[in-house]
């Protein structure tokens, strides 16, 4: 088994984008949301890269040493491409916040997974 620090940048981006998704379709139902086109309509207000790179900003000031390194490497990896909707640096942001959500979620850290996400996207 590899320590956190030996995953992939790209594999621990590829966890996190699904670690975030659960947490915004948590949210959305504890809301009462219920028919699906609904739900599906109300998560990309918090999945596109735009809106993760601007809850990233909410929560820069908050992550510790470790977890800001976590996210300059997400953030830092090279890109190929970016999607119409996203800047390349919105996309950058993005995949930076998805990296730091998969590693926290192999630490086993949800509690700090649920602080980060409701600072990121305060209701």
């Amino acid at each position: 088994m590899q320590t956190l620090n030996q995953y992939s940048t790209a594999a621990l981006a590829y966890l996190g984008d699904v670690v975030i998704e659960m947490c915004v379709r948590e949210r959305l139902v504890k809301a009462g949301h219920s028919s699906s086109a609904a739900l599906n309509k109300q998560a990309l207000a918090y999945v596109r890269a735009s809106a993760q790179a601007a809850a990233m900003k909410n929560i820069l000031p908050l992550l510790t040493e470790e977890e800001d390194a976590v996210f300059h490497r997400g953030r830092n990896i090279g890109h190929t491409n970016t999607p119409k909707s996203a800047t390349v640096a919105e996309y950058r942001a993005a995949t930076g916040m998805e990296a730091l959500f998969g590693y926290l979620h192999l630490a086993g850290r949800a509690e700090r997974i649920a602080e980060l996400f409701n600072a990121a996207y305060p209701v």
